[in-house]
C-alpha cells in the first residue's frame, strides 16, 4: 500500500486549516469526544505478510489538558489474499487507551497512546476458515489538528499486537468531534 500520499493530504489539511482554525482553536481542554478512523494495517501472521484496512470508532475525555482516556472498537473492511485461495482479515478488534497530550496554543497537538487492544483474525481457505485472536500491549504516536472548534482531523501510527506469532502495526487517518 501506498501511505505516502494519504500522509501528503493530512499534512496540507493541517497547512490549510493553521490558519482558519488558529485563533479558534487552542489544543487540550476537558472535553468529551467521538470520531472515527480508517487504518492501513500491516499484519504479519505465522508466515503471512498483509496489508488490511480496518474502520473503527472512539470514544474518549480528556482527564487533564494532558491526559485523556480513550475506548476503540473496530472491524476489517479489506483483507488480503495471501495465496492458494485464501483470504487473511480482521473479523475485529477493541481497546482501551491512554493519551498524553503536548497541549499549546496552535491548533496541532502531537500525541502518545498507549494500552491494550484485542484482535480477532480470521484465515478463510478452500478448506475451510480458522479463527486466532490475540492481545497484547499497544502503543503509538499521532497528531490531531483542528478544522474548527468541534472537529480535528488526525494521523496515527499505532502498534496494536506483537506476541511470538502475530505483530499488527498501523498507520490511521480520522475525523473526531469535540464536545
Amino acid at each position: 500500500m501506498n501511505r505516502i500520499p494519504a500522509f501528503f493530504a493530512m499534512a496540507t489539511l493541517g497547512i490549510l486549516a493553521a490558519p482558519v482554525a488558529a485563533d479558534l482553536y487552542k489544543t487540550g481542554g476537558g472535553s468529551l469526544y467521538a470520531g472515527g478512523n480508517y487504518t492501513f494495517v500491516d499484519l504479519d501472521a505465522n508466515g503471512f505478510d498483509a496489508d488490511l484496512g480496518t474502520l473503527s470508532a472512539k470514544v474518549g475525555g480528556y482527564v487533564t489538558p494532558y491526559f485523556g482516556l480513550e475506548a476503540r472498537a473496530g472491524f476489517g473492511v479489506a483483507d488480503e489474499d495471501v495465496g492458494f485461495d485464501t483470504d487473511l482479515s480482521v473479523n475485529s478488534f477493541f481497546g482501551g487507551y491512554a493519551t498524553l497530550n503536548m497541549v499549546n496554543e496552535s491548533p496541532v497537538t502531537p500525541y502518545g497512546i498507549l494500552g491494550f487492544t484485542r484482535y480477532e483474525l480470521e484465515v478463510d481457505g478452500p478448506f475451510g476458515s480458522d479463527k486466532d485472536d490475540e492481545t497484547d500491549f499497544s502503543f503509538g504516536a499521532g497528531v490531531n489538528v483542528a478544522i474548527t472548534e468541534e472537529l480535528s482531523g488526525n494521523l496515527e501510527y499505532m502498534r496494536y499486537v506483537d506476541t511470538g506469532d502475530v505483530t499488527a502495526d498501523g498507520i490511521g487517518l480520522g475525523l473526531t468531534f469535540h464536545f
